[in-house]
């Protein structure tokens, strides 16, 4: 009841900050900036890609021609390993699939095969320091050695010239570069689940090449987190990043722009993440706000 009379007084239009196309366009620069830190990776390639790798996980998945492994090696020797799953016969359009904290992507093995399936080509992720990517050992100036197990350590690592949210979006952006040079897809779309689903949020709100994105289970607002199981991991909270732009801001910037929508999808009564139904006091209202601006949002 708290919450509701809470809720009910509060103008969710008062924390929205983009209002016109110059808006975003400052935001979303100033993302960037304090992402990269002006270091930003636009002409940066992998650091290694092996074509039709053999992996035994994957034999049985039908359209399958091959996977071709991409590696990406950040800064304190964080990586991310993506693998480019090219199908037989193909639409020409590529999906960009992001397991969540649950592990690695081979969880979504059937969302993988079913998109194949449909002609899609997909290139799948791991969140950092999950799955098959790395849990380097670093030697921190401050407190020692440290072996990264958790995305909470990232916190210890930010420098004024460092965000370590650079490590859930880097890879993404790189892995385009590299299809943007060797490839020519009509679209490039993203899928992610949970964590995953929080990543294709921010990537697509930096990254105006992703045309349609999918959010499933990813995040609320912040002002809709006062019950514990939705606050979330390190990347969900941190202060620095949400100063530049809220989570509605971020909603917006991954709405809107040529041939782009964003869409947020919940499951009721999920025991996870964000199944209590309260995206309904934000929803018509950035509905309508995405569309003022000819972009395209819906939960």
């Amino acid at each position: 009841n708290f919450s509701k009379k809470i809720l009910a007084n509060f103008d969710v239009k008062s924390i929205i900050h983009i209002q016109n196309n110059n808006d975003a366009i400052e935001i979303r620069n100033n993302l960037v900036d304090y992402i990269f830190k002006k270091n930003i990776f636009l002409d940066k390639m992998p650091d290694k890609i092996i074509k039709n790798i053999d992996n035994e996980n994957y034999y049985n998945i039908s359209n399958l021609k091959q996977i071709d492994e991409i590696t990406i090696i950040m800064k304190h020797n964080v990586n991310s390993i993506a693998f480019l799953f090219h199908p037989i016969n193909s639409n020409n359009q590529l999906i960009i699939y992001h397991q969540g904290h649950s592990g690695d992507f081979y969880i979504g093995k059937n969302s993988i095969e079913t998109f194949l399936n449909d002609g899609f080509t997909v290139i799948a992720f791991t969140m950092p320091l999950l799955g098959n990517n790395n849990n380097p050992i670093l030697d921190h100036d401050s407190f020692g050695k440290i072996k990264l197990t958790s995305h909470k350590q990232f916190a210890l690592l930010e420098t004024n010239s460092f965000s370590p949210i650079q490590y859930f979006v880097e890879p993404i952006i790189i892995s385009l570069n590299y299809l943007d040079k060797n490839y020519n897809f009509d679209s490039y779309n993203m899928v992610g689940i949970s964590g995953g689903g929080w990543t294709t949020t921010l990537v697509s709100a930096i990254d105006e090449r992703i045309n349609d994105s999918f959010s499933i289970s990813g995040s609320y607002p912040i002002y809709l987190r006062y019950q514990s199981k939705n606050l979330g991991d390190y990347e969900q909270l941190e202060p620095k990043l949400y100063n530049v732009a809220n989570y509605l801001d971020l909603y917006i910037l991954s709405s809107i722009g040529q041939d782009r929508s964003h869409t947020q999808i919940f499951i009721k009564d999920d025991p996870c993440c964000f199944g209590d139904g309260e995206f309904l006091h934000y929803d018509q209202i950035l509905t309508n706000h995405v569309s003022a601006l000819d972009g395209s949002f819906r939960i």
